[in-house]
């Protein structure tokens, strides 16, 4: 479909809702968030007329489509999501309204985790993804105020940025042990009960609780064969992060009752102490509230009292030294994207330079926007370096033959003896990729020209701005 038949679908799909009067009017969206402000202690009303409201489903349909993604169980992808609503949203409104809508199984898919093992996604259909979508963001606005400051995973305005500047400081200020918790499958251990609980303190909507509480239940498709689920919350779903910080709100509570510095982001949280004494008594003590109170699972082995420099967050390391204490990026998050540069630049891929050069532009942008807090450039000119070296190799394979390979090399201008001695006599691709010769005849400048990224003038062009 195209993105002009695309657009028309959303712009008909919006008039549907006008024209059928199905949309709620901003005096009655209006009462309802009134009614469940924090200041009166009411029970929110009335939130799944918001959730079916026609301004909050166009909102949701736009996110879901630039969100993208895959296909769940029934194999709808999101261009055709317009098309279907045309034609079925009078009726998936009234099952919400009614209470009476069944969401579908989602599919469940194992990615590795850079710690090894498989980390398990649900991946919802574009109509569920949808919906969750239009549920999160009447909640969002709910809950959100309520989070603690120490809380930075999935919330508007919020960043890892903030969270990593954050920490920092508290190591800075003297904190200079953390103790590092690590929640063993935190997304698949999630209780059903107990989350819903803490629901029920604020939505007074039955309809949307029984709505989420299917969503929790929702089956697994897997193999061909749909398993029930009891606990947890899938990643993949739009509603997914937003329950995880309802639940962990408690432990946000607890810790900040007790006087801690900590961050969290998601189920990764981190809290800063002053001793490796004050950490084993941290540690063993919120180890015991998780599991205690909110039934979740400490994993022993990954979790961990130590020097921040020695512990990872969010892909960074907390260096301190004499003078300062500075962010620095993980070994672990640079050996990871290390083997994902290797994989791109891998020299029997049998495609051309172009394509690979479009790749890693895409990858290392990224990244280094993501790293841009480190304050060493020498990070990114030793990877810059490693990368042309490797980039010459994935040349010099392609050209095959010596004579091929010489005769590039006088193309480029490169007196004949010195392309003819590295052609013939240089041995392999990794060691001819480091000789004088081949960096004469395929010197930084060239690399640039046909399209090379440099990832420490990225970094720099980030910092001026």
């Amino acid at each position: 479909m195209s993105r002009s038949g695309i657009g028309q679908n959303t712009r008909q799909l919006a008039f549907d809702w006008e024209a059928s009067g199905e949309a709620v009017s901003s005096s009655s969206q209006g009462s309802c968030r009134s009614s469940s402000s924090s200041e009166t202690g009411a029970l929110a009303q009335n939130l799944m007329e918001a959730v079916v409201a026609a301004d909050n489903m166009r909102q949701a349909l736009k996110r879901v489509r630039s969100n993208k993604g895959s296909p769940g169980i029934d194999a709808m992808t999101v261009a055709s999501l317009p098309d279907y609503l045309r034609k079925e949203w009078p009726r998936l409104r009234k099952e919400l309204l009614e209470g009476t809508y069944q969401p579908q199984p989602v599919k469940r898919v194992e990615i590795p985790k850079s710690g090894g093992g498989m980390r398990l996604l649900g991946i919802p259909t574009v109509v569920d993804r949808l919906i969750q979508q239009a549920i999160l963001q009447v909640l969002d606005p709910l809950y959100d105020p309520g989070f603690s400051s120490h809380s930075y995973g999935f919330r508007k305005g919020r960043s890892a940025h903030q969270a990593l500047l954050s920490a920092r400081e508290f190591v800075a200020s003297g904190k200079d042990w953390v103790v590092d918790i690590d929640l063993e499958k935190f997304f698949d251990r999630v209780n059903h009960d107990l989350l819903l609980g803490r629901l029920c303190k604020r939505i007074g909507d039955k309809r949307l609780l029984r709505l989420i509480r299917r969503y929790l239940c929702a089956g697994v498709l897997l193999n061909g064969v749909v398993m029930d689920r009891h606990e947890g919350t899938p990643q993949g779903g739009p509603l997914s992060p937003l329950l995880a910080n309802i639940l962990l709100a408690d432990l946000d509570v607890e810790l900040e009752r007790r006087g801690h510095s900590f961050c969290r982001y998601a189920d990764d949280c981190n809290i800063y102490v002053s001793s490796e004494r004050a950490g084993q008594r941290v540690m063993a003590s919120v180890s015991r509230y998780l599991e205690g109170h909110l039934l979740l699972r400490v994993n022993r082995d990954k979790s961990a009292v130590a020097r921040p420099s020695c512990r990872k967050f969010l892909g960074y390391r907390i260096v301190e030294q004499r003078e300062r204490t500075r962010l620095g990026i993980a070994p672990a998050s640079l050996q990871r994207a290390k083997q994902r540069l290797r994989v791109l630049t891998q020299r029997r891929r049998g495609v051309s330079l172009s394509q690979v050069l479009g790749e890693l532009r895409s990858f290392t942008d990224g990244w280094v926007s993501y790293f841009r807090l480190v304050p060493t450039p020498s990070a990114f000119g030793e990877l810059d370096s490693w990368l042309r070296r490797r980039l010459r190799c994935f040349l010099w394979k392609q050209w095959k033959t010596a004579r091929h390979r010489s005769g590039e090399l006088v193309k480029a201008g490169l007196v004949r003896h010195l392309a003819f001695g590295v052609a013939y006599k240089g041995g392999g691709p990794w060691r001819c990729a480091k000789s004088f010769a081949l960096h004469l005849g395929l010197p930084n400048r060239l690399l640039y020209q046909r399209g090379f990224h440099s990832l420490t003038e990225r970094y720099l062009l980030l910092g001026s701005l």
